[in-house]
């Protein structure tokens, strides 16, 4: 049977690129219902409002998701739109995830007014991130160079790189393609030079566990392909207790009848980087996922951050 609603209601944080996913949702929502009303609703996170600290210190990534699955729950909202490589790895009681748009690009962007790649930077020149995953990669790659705080939206990163607070950044390639931004990137970056954040470049869906009619109406988006590759990298997360405070990264990629899964876990000071690779049929991507995690663990051992 048909859904019988009449009208949705969108939360979504309020940066330029979150009201850009939220619209995506929306367009897609009414393409697949004829007639249907979806309003946005913008939900002030605390995630947005610190600016002067590292997520991993002030609460983690589910600082950008718990006030949106929150207004959810006490229906401020029907469904919540998230970049799902910021949602927290273990979904709150009551929280579902209802659908996964199509995956945009996968990998990060280098930015720098004066080098053309990470390699090229200059012998102590500052790289601006707030990620940890970016972070230990980078200084992996570089331990010369001095990485410092970036937070913001990409505009406001965009400033401080012109401001010169910092000589590089990175951001994700998904989002300066989705603001239409993407001649702005110095670079991109290949997996194998930076690999990405689990999740990266996907747009996600939650709603309440009890709403299985909104289910219904959202189920039409969902990218199986990019379902297959968020699924496996959510699962090397769980894995590893995935949080904001590790730095992960975790790539599914599909061709065919195959999975290729890529993960790694490091320290913050990138002086040591695991690595791990599997492959093997898409119906096996979330096990291959889990099994590759597993083993990251056990070479981790009790002492792999002291």
């Amino acid at each position: 049977m048909a859904p019988t609603i009449e009208k949705v209601t969108l939360g979504t944080r309020g940066s330029p690129l979150a009201m850009l996913q939220a619209e995506e949702v929306r367009d897609k929502l009414t393409a697949a219902h004829p007639g249907l009303l979806v309003d946005i609703v913008e939900i002030k996170v605390v995630g947005d409002q610190i600016q002067d600290r590292p997520l991993a210190e002030v609460g983690g990534k589910g600082l950008f998701t718990k006030e949106l699955d929150r207004a959810v729950l006490d229906g401020r909202c029907d469904a919540a739109v998230h970049s799902m490589k910021d949602v927290e790895t273990w979904l709150a009681d009551g929280i579902t995830l209802a659908c996964l748009l199509e995956r945009e690009d996968v990998r990060d962007a280098f930015l720098s007014p004066v080098a053309g790649s990470l390699a090229d930077l200059p012998v102590g020149a500052r790289v601006g991130t707030a990620s940890l995953r970016r972070k230990a990669q980078i200084l992996a790659q570089r331990p010369d160079v001095e990485v410092v705080l970036f937070r913001g939206n990409v505009q406001t990163r965009l400033r401080k790189l012109e401001e010169r607070v910092a000589d590089a950044t990175l951001l994700a390639m998904a989002g300066l393609n989705r603001l239409g931004m993407a001649e702005v990137a110095t670079k991109a970056l290949a997996p194998e030079e930076m690999l990405p954040a689990c999740a990266q470049g996907a747009v996600g869906v939650t709603l309440a566990t009890n709403r299985p009619d909104l289910a219904a109406l959202f189920a039409p988006l969902n990218h199986e392909e990019t379902a297959i590759r968020v699924h496996a990298e959510r699962a090397f997360l769980d894995v590893l207790d995935g949080t904001c405070h590790t730095p992960i990264a975790g790539l599914a990629e599909v061709q065919g009848g195959t999975v290729r899964f890529r993960g790694l876990v490091a320290r913050e000071d990138g002086a040591r980087v695991l690595t791990v690779e599997r492959s093997g049929p898409v119906a096996d991507a979330v096990a291959l996922a889990r099994d590759a995690g597993a083993q990251l663990r056990t070479e981790m051992g009790d002492t792999f951050f002291d």
